[in-house]
């Protein structure tokens, strides 16, 4: 455990989060809950806690910089689609006491997990949600300022699927790999992409990108 420790707090200093001991802490519980359910749920494929570290968490964590930027800060709700084992979704919730976190996933057992860890953890800003992303609306009160996914689907499908779970001024937050090219060029005009970041991921030697994304003003879908 103090290899990990030492590797979470080196990438979090190389990340320039500003992470308290506590919030350490929790992402090291996370991180032990995570291995401890995977042996029954099968959440992840990676089984190595040394990998899970570089892999989930400090992949997560290179993300939390670009959303306080894009966000200020601000007190928010977010939603992150196709959650898993709540990466990024729970990363975030721990990372930012100040946004609440909704983890939506279309398998139950998944969304359990976010629940035990949100139970465990005591974090009562995360939630998890068993339910299809295309039944969330916003109008009927299940709106999100950001909504999220890592590693989820094409962003064809990620736009299309969430859309109707944005509120208005709202953005999407979608974590890739390489640089999306393909899909970028597949996306159609009720879909502006203001910004494509790359990320650095301490550890990790692969590309990694956030596009973010937001509804093209006047565009009908």
């Amino acid at each position: 455990m103090s290899d990990l420790r030492a590797t979470l707090q080196a990438g979090l200093q190389s990340l320039q989060l500003g992470l308290d001991a506590r919030q350490v802490d929790l992402l090291l519980d996370y991180l032990g809950l995570l291995q401890k359910w995977n042996k029954v749920y099968n959440l992840t494929a990676v089984r190595d806690p040394a990998e899970m570290m570089t892999h989930h968490l400090l992949d997560s964590l290179a993300a939390i910089g670009p959303l306080l930027r894009q966000t200020q800060g601000r007190a928010l709700q977010l939603l992150d689609v196709g959650s898993g084992g709540g990466l990024p979704g729970v990363v975030i919730a721990i990372a930012c006491p100040q946004i609440q976190v909704t983890c939506v996933d279309t398998v139950a057992k998944k969304a359990a997990f976010i629940q035990q860890a949100a139970a465990t953890l005591k974090l009562s800003n995360l939630r998890g949600l068993h339910a299809r992303v295309e039944s969330l609306n916003a109008l009927s009160g299940q709106g999100y300022e950001v909504v999220c996914s890592r590693a989820f689907a094409s962003l064809v499908d990620f736009t299309n699927w969430s859309r109707s779970a944005l509120v208005e001024g709202g953005v999407w937050m979608a974590m890739k790999g390489k640089h999306p090219a393909d899909e970028l060029g597949a996306l159609k005009a009720v879909v502006d992409v203001f910004h494509v970041e790359q990320l650095q991921v301490p550890g990790l030697d692969a590309e990694r990108c956030i596009v973010w994304m937001r509804p093209t003003p006047g565009a009908v879908a």
